[in-house]
């Protein structure tokens, strides 16, 4: 075997991924008020979500990359009818949620 053969084997992860992974697998540290926290962010997030679609400048950013397509057993995009691949899902919402915050609205 060469040295420049490909290596499949999965590198340590990083301390601070750890970290986090130990604390979100561990529900006993998450208190009341963190659930509370957590809850309000996420509605905070649908509604910033929700009106974002108000914007035309953001609403031609969504969809498919081929007008019309609808991937079987995709994942919806809240608020419009696209059902997409789980990559362009996501990036469809995040773009989103994230409309209002970077346009200083």
């Amino acid at each position: 075997m060469s040295s420049s053969s490909p290596n499949n084997l999965r590198p340590v992860p990083d301390l601070l991924l750890v970290e986090i992974a130990d604390f979100v697998s561990n529900p006993s540290l998450l208190s009341e008020e963190a659930y509370a926290t957590a809850r309000l962010t996420f509605m905070d997030a649908l509604g910033c979500a929700m009106a974002a679609l108000a914007y035309p400048a953001c609403t031609k950013l969504l969809g498919p990359v081929v007008p019309g397509t609808v991937v079987p057993n995709g994942a919806k995009v809240l608020g419009t009818s696209y059902q997409l691949d789980p990559v362009l899902a996501a990036f469809d919402l995040s773009a989103m949620i994230r409309w209002l915050d970077y346009n200083d609205t």
